[in-house]
């Protein structure tokens, strides 16, 4: 029984560029396959466009892996799943030097980062020399080894998972860490009409193996130019200075709302203004837009300062996270 995908929507014709109707296709490919999680796949082409890093966090068999991997396919580029355990050592993430006795030097290995598409498989189970290495490599797009460091191809994109469920023989991912990733994003499970759409499409066989769509492959010249068309998006000074606003309200949440003095211990730093501005340009022009609008920057506020935001100990005792902090903020910050 053939699969019944929804149509993906598709800009008016007339308002997007080449490059951007490239990224429509990609995206209405990974829809196909990665059904039921449009927000996922939104995310993973933000982060693309903006050159920074996902983390997601949801049960398992929600196609967290089968998402990176189309994508990783459509960009014809190296892949490496790494699967993170407390055992993980950080040469398992960078590579090591080995002996050759034939040569009488060291040669270096490289590991798995060195792929321009890495997922990194419940990375809070990793101890924190591991989540160290892993740092480094996300922050710089380099590795040390040896006493050298080695740079990493580009692009890199590195999607970590953590598991909702389970937190025994965990490691809890420090600040410094988590303010290194874009966005994290939270998904759920999918909806009636959904699994219906996932059943059919593993019935049909679909699911065996992971086809390449032509029409869909995004090579590197393409990718910059997308990147560049981004970068050249029209931002209103309004919409901007609503943005620094949204930043400023995470350190300072009684100027704007007195019942949120105290919720907030640590607000955002200017990486998160930056990452906030990126993100909303990417989703822009993923809509077929040469300009930004407000709800660009609050939908995906959450997603880009909640793991940003740390919230006091009064406020995580009553249950309450950064997320939902920072939607507490988006209505009470006045609009441009």
């Amino acid at each position: 029984m053939e699969p019944n995908f929804p149509p993906a929507t598709t800009p008016p014709a007339g308002t997007t560029s080449t490059t951007q109707q490239r990224f429509v296709v990609l995206s209405q490919c990974l829809q196909q396959r990665v059904i039921g999680q449009k927000a996922l796949v939104e995310r993973l082409l933000i982060a693309l466009l903006a050159d920074g890093h996902l983390l997601v966090e949801g049960a398992p068999g929600l196609a967290k892996t089968t998402a990176i991997r189309v994508l990783a396919l459509h960009l014809q580029a190296g892949f490496a799943r790494i699967q993170f355990t407390p055992d993980l050592l950080p040469a398992d993430l960078t590579g090591s030097e080995i002996w050759r006795p034939d040569q009488g030097r060291f040669e270096f290995v490289p590991g798995p980062l060195f792929h321009p598409v890495v997922l990194a498989d419940e990375i809070n189970r990793a101890p924190a020399k591991v989540q160290s290495a892993l740092l480094e490599a996300m922050a710089e797009r380099q590795v040390s080894v040896g006493g050298r460091s080695w740079p990493l191809p580009a692009p890199f994109l590195v999607m970590a998972t953590q598991n909702p469920i389970e937190q025994e023989g965990t490691y809890a991912l420090p600040e410094a860490q988590l303010d290194r990733f874009l966005m994290q994003v939270r998904i759920g499970y999918p909806d009636a009409d959904a699994e219906l759409r996932i059943l059919q499409q593993a019935r049909a066989g679909d699911g065996a193996a992971l086809q390449v769509n032509a029409a869909a492959c995004i090579d590197l010249d393409v990718l910059q130019q997308a990147r560049e068309e981004v970068a050249s998006l029209h931002l209103a000074p309004a919409l901007e200075r609503y943005i620094v606003e949204l930043v400023l309200a995470t350190r300072d949440p009684g100027r704007y709302a007195p019942e949120l003095a105290g919720q907030i211990a640590w607000g955002a730093s200017p990486r998160g203004t930056i990452a906030l501005e990126r993100c909303a340009r990417a989703r822009a022009w993923l809509a077929g837009r040469d300009y930004l609008i407000p709800e660009d920057v609050r939908a995906l506020a959450p997603d880009v300062l909640g793991h940003r935001v740390l919230p006091s100990y009064p406020a995580q005792a009553a249950g309450v996270d950064g997320p939902a902090l920072v939607d507490a903020l988006l209505a009470r910050v006045p609009l441009p």
